[in-house]
């Protein structure tokens, strides 16, 4: 056990026993004393383990790692942790290409595509500083050159993917305690950014050239699943199985794997949508009894579908839009907001309000002409039907009006009460209240 003492001047010291049943003191200074009871608390597992030979339990581990040089010195003093200068020797010969292939290995919970994401990031990084660079090494002003050098060599928003995935790494590394601070951690801008520039809208004229291009059925169906159903190619369209397809209902069951990893958003449910009900017949027509996925021909992990697609669009005598698959899913979504609550429209495509707002939904010039077209409609409405009470001579007059509802019993008469009031003369009053 250990105890707290404070001496006249307000100074705590902790007192315990120690290795060899010695009797320490840690002198802690001034401080509240409730600072100087979690000590203490940590103070007694540390001794307890140092005592029976065994690692601490995780939290005062951790507590004691997080500790200032200062009080981490005393507690090396009294035996009760080891020096931190082997922690930073050995942060020293941590180089970063052995860092980020030990960690890479570790992530055993990655999926394969996230893999090759941070694959690549590592790559860019062991080119830059080379693989033997000392990790604590590396700086926040080396963390800015490698940014620029990378805006030389790709786009902004790859490089921002780039720079945030080297966050990752070493905010890993930061919390393995192999370095004492991230130097991409205060670098901004490492998010993707919305570009509406390529934002493309596809419409049905150009969708049915697409479409009579395509050189199957199961094209067809992979284009009007991501033109008509808001589908991420190539993902959703694979583990799309007949089962998921309810005819009966007309609903189809999408398998996210993009979102699965968030509690409730592994599947969602969208329409058959009548643009996408034939297509979708023509492939269950041709599939052969028992066949358990949709797709069937294209599930090969080298069939590059976005070079495919481009193919057919220039076939189709189109000029290939930016990022094909995914302005698809934007002009799906960008439709079905003019006729559905944007609620609803989110939960079909399978992404936030936030996300459609910032990445999906267009804005059109045909927009700007509906609105233009509805305000002149709207002005001569009210011009032809203006919102006043009508006279007697425009349409059913006052007296019509409340005639007819009297007889249907409606409301009663308030001819007697009109009466009352109209001949009814208010007496003055003066300054003084009347009685």
């Amino acid at each position: 056990m250990a105890s707290i003492s404070t001496d006249k001047s307000g100074n705590r010291r902790i007192f315990f026993t120690g290795p060899n049943r010695t009797r320490k003191i840690i002198y802690l200074g001034q401080m509240p004393m409730k600072t100087a009871r979690t000590i203490k608390t940590h103070v007694e597992h540390l001794a307890a383990a140092v005592l029976g030979g065994h690692a601490p339990d995780p939290e005062t581990s951790e507590w004691a790692g997080s500790r200032d040089d200062v009080l981490y010195g005393k507690l090396v003093r009294v035996g009760l942790v080891p020096p931190r200068e082997s922690v930073e020797q050995e942060s020293q010969t941590v180089t970063l290409g052995n860092f980020l292939d030990q960690y890479l290995n570790g992530r055993t919970d990655i999926k394969p595509s996230t893999r090759c994401n941070l694959e690549q990031v590592r790559r860019n990084l062991v080119d830059y500083f080379g693989f033997t660079r000392p990790l604590a090494s590396i700086t926040p002003g080396d963390a800015d050159e490698f940014r620029i050098n990378l805006l030389g060599k790709l786009s902004e928003n790859t490089v921002r993917r780039n720079c945030g995935r080297a966050k990752q790494f070493f905010r890993a590394a930061v919390r393995k305690r192999l370095i004492q601070e991230n130097p991409f951690a205060e670098m901004k801008g490492c998010t993707v950014k919305a570009t509406t520039d390529r934002f493309y809208f596809v419409t049905r004229e150009e969708a049915d050239k697409v479409l009579a291009a395509c050189p199957d059925a199961q094209w067809r169906l992979l284009f009007a699943l991501a033109r008509f159903g808001g589908l991420r190619v190539p993902s959703e369209p694979l583990r799309l199985r007949w089962g998921d397809v309810d005819w009966e209902r007309n609903r189809i069951t999408v398998h996210s794997p993009k979102t699965e990893h968030h509690e409730g958003r592994e599947s969602r449910q969208i329409p058959i949508f009548h643009e996408l009900r034939p297509y979708l017949e023509e492939v269950w027509e041709q599939a052969k009894p028992g066949t358990e996925y949709v797709i069937t021909r294209y599930r090969s992990c080298n069939a590059n579908l976005r070079t495919q697609l481009q193919r057919i669009i220039q076939q189709a005598g189109l000029e290939p839009w930016c990022k094909p698959f995914q302005n698809l899913r934007s002009t799906r979504e960008t439709e079905l907001a003019k006729d559905y609550p944007i609620h609803v429209v989110c939960a079909w495509i399978g992404n936030t309000q936030a996300v459609a707002a910032k990445h999906y939904l267009q804005l059109r010039d045909e927009d700007f002409e509906r609105a233009a077209t509805r305000d002149a409609d709207s002005d001569a409405l009210s011009t032809h039907n203006p919102t006043q009470q009508p006279t007697g001579d425009s349409g059913t007059s006052w007296q019509e009006t409340t005639q007819a509802h009297e007889d249907h019993g409606l409301m009663p008469p308030i001819s007697g009460v009109c009466e009352d009031v109209q001949t009814y003369i208010a007496p003055r009053q003066g300054l003084e209240p009347w009685t």
